[in-house]
């Protein structure tokens, strides 16, 4: 026996068709209301895909020059930089039991 899923329920259904019915109404009756939100949306998706060489800040690849290394380069450095330091760890002591304080107060 095929089920819908839990989460689609009558309810569920009954509120996403009301949502596409109401959706579809207001784009035929003002089509303009969508245009808007849309082109903002759009110009904001272009600035961060291609933001203007105003916003790029200093860290360009127009003005720095790119290097390329070799082989043996990269491999020096690789090999020579340590990856992680180990630190050996030091136990403290905590304080005496005293005899006169109470356990949990």
């Amino acid at each position: 026996m095929s089920r819908m899923p839990r989460k689609w329920n009558g309810w569920v259904i009954l509120i996403l068709a009301l949502l596409a019915i109401g959706l579809f109404y207001s784009i035929l009756v003002n089509p303009f209301s969508f245009i808007v939100p849309i082109v903002v949306l759009g110009g904001i998706f272009l600035l961060y895909k291609y933001p203007p060489s105003f916003l790029r800040g200093t860290g360009s690849n127009r003005e720095r020059p790119q290097v390329k290394q070799s082989r043996v380069t990269a491999a020096k450095t690789k090999t020579t930089r340590p990856r992680s330091k180990t630190v050996p760890f030091r136990v403290i002591d905590g304080g005496k039991d005293d005899d006169d304080l109470p356990k949990y107060h």
